[in-house]
């Protein structure tokens, strides 16, 4: 069986120019490759006008450069744009694009990027974790998503120039980011490099539900980057019920090592709570999450319930949800409603679940 060629698009510059040495080719293709690639986002080989027809054919004997294949493209009420993709072995992920409310310009944007096909973590209010576990992606296929979105969108603006581009990323797609934590760790090394998309690490979020050995490594790392953790419940017996980590990593041990990560890095966590009826909106929940944050560097998003129709679960009436936000802040929380976007094309936190929802 030959062996794989490498993706390109999943590396790094001094990567590129190891592989060019070996085919008798000078250091600085490689820069000039890695420019058509990370910031041109171009998806064949013929398009890098500045290098010779015989090079490319060669780089296309060496290198894997395949886009994403996409299958689907839903946009919502709000002007939220959900992509169903399809991978090269037929597997299938979903990404989000979000643009900020307010700004007519459509100059400020947030992907939603996945990391894994499907979700091993089986989180109750969850479409994606319905669908179990396939597979990690690879570099090149979590990288692909910003620079594949990148070219349909600069081709819709009819220019092949850089005037579209994705200002802020969130790993909080399809998957567990931080069990696929190395693979992820170089694609934003890749997407926050200079002479790439240059996203700047501080727009860049990581969500986890809490696989606290990696929380621990991501604070060694140094990255100055957001990790947000979603938490949904104020208690072990709640938490349990809706978020299966919890049996293997209690709230006690993951508020310990949030507290580790706070301490280490200097940086604030993000808090996620999923507002869902009847089962954690109380004010008795609202005292047991105020006392489980008090004292932290860190703030609290609050997320009424995006419902899919694989779940029972319900969201609460405004009434209630204004009620709980007034307790936390009268406790000195630092909470915010998160703006729902996409929830009409299943786009929003919860609801992606590959091509199961837009076939």
């Amino acid at each position: 069986m030959n062996k794989p060629k490498p993706e390109v698009r999943g590396l790094e510059k001094e990567e590129i120019e190891t592989i060019l040495a070996n085919l008798q080719e000078k250091p600085f293709r490689a820069a000039q490759i890695f420019d058509w690639v990370q910031v041109k986002a171009v998806q064949s080989w013929e398009l890098m006008s500045n290098l010779s027809v015989t090079l490319r054919e060669k780089l296309a004997a060496n290198f894997d450069l395949t886009p994403l294949k996409p299958v689907k493209e839903l946009v919502s009420t709000d002007g939220t744009h959900k992509y169903l993709w399809e991978l090269s072995d037929g597997k299938q992920i979903e990404s989000v694009l979000l643009f900020h409310q307010g700004d007519l310009t459509k100059k400020r944007t947030t992907l939603c990027l996945s990391t894994q096909v499907g979700c091993p973590m089986g989180c109750g209010f969850c479409a994606t974790g319905k669908l179990g576990f396939t597979r990690n992606l690879t570099v090149g296929e979590i990288v692909s998503q910003v620079l594949d979105i990148t070219a349909i969108e600069r081709q819709r603006e009819g220019q092949l120039k850089e005037q579209f581009k994705i200002n802020n990323l969130v790993y909080m797609g399809m998957g567990e980011p931080l069990l696929n934590l190395p693979l992820v760790l170089k694609s934003i090394k890749l997407l926050n490099h200079k002479d790439g998309q240059n996203i700047g690490i501080r727009r860049i979020t990581i969500s986890t539900c809490g696989i606290v050995p990696e929380i621990e490594r991501l604070a060694l790392t140094g990255l100055d980057l957001v990790l947000a953790i979603s938490l949904h419940a104020p208690n072990n017996e709640l938490r349990n019920k809706i978020m299966p980590i919890n049996r293997q990593y209690p709230l006690e041990v993951l508020m310990k090592a949030c507290a580790g990560y706070i301490e280490k890095t200097g940086q604030r966590i993000t808090f996620e709570y999923i507002l869902i009826k009847d089962f954690n909106d109380s004010i008795q929940s609202a005292k047991e999450l105020a006392a489980l944050l008090k004292g932290l560097k860190a703030n609290l998003n609050l997320i009424p319930l995006n419902i899919i129709k694989e779940s029972s679960y319900q969201r609460p009436a405004w009434g209630v949800i204004r009620r709980f936000v007034a307790y936390l802040q009268a406790e000195g929380i630092t909470v915010v409603i998160r703006e729902e976007k996409g929830s009409d094309i299943a786009g929003a936190c919860g609801q992606l679940a590959g091509g199961s929802r837009v076939r």
